[in-house]
């Protein structure tokens, strides 16, 4: 049933290309967001925004992993729907609960990566991928 989910959509080669341009930029883009947090976390600095409520501390180990792991994995296209589901939830986290009563200009970041990955989210991680070649 899992391999449902992780299976690359049919895709025009076009179409493919655009994923890819769009997984590279949105993924090599994320990661110093994700690098920067992940160096404060190894450093043991947690001072850290806590919207789930399950401590500072584990709220940021969460945030360096969709950032800075969900990241790498989109960047090669493997698990890449998985890797999005957590990448959608902390950039719906950070829009709506930590930015949620900010003007738009601050919430604007967060809801452009929002809105890439849920366009790659909906047509899968294309043709040149990883889970293209694991998951036929």
């Amino acid at each position: 049933m899992l391999k449902k989910y992780l299976k690359p959509a049919s895709l025009p080669n076009q179409v493919s290309l655009a994923v890819l341009v769009l997984r590279l930029s949105f993924g090599f883009l994320m990661i110093p967001h994700g690098y920067d947090k992940l160096q404060e976390f190894l450093a043991g600095k947690h001072d850290f925004p806590d919207p789930l409520h399950v401590s500072p501390m584990v709220s940021h180990g969460l945030t360096v992993f969709a950032e800075f792991f969900c990241s790498i994995l989109l960047i090669f296209g493997l698990f890449t729907r998985p890797a999005l589901v957590i990448l959608l939830g902390c950039m719906a986290i950070i829009s709506f609960s930590i930015h949620g009563a900010d003007p738009l200009g601050d919430k604007e970041h967060a809801l452009l990566y929002l809105f890439a990955y849920l366009s790659i989210f909906l047509t899968g991680a294309g043709k040149y991928s990883i889970d293209a070649k694991i998951f036929k």
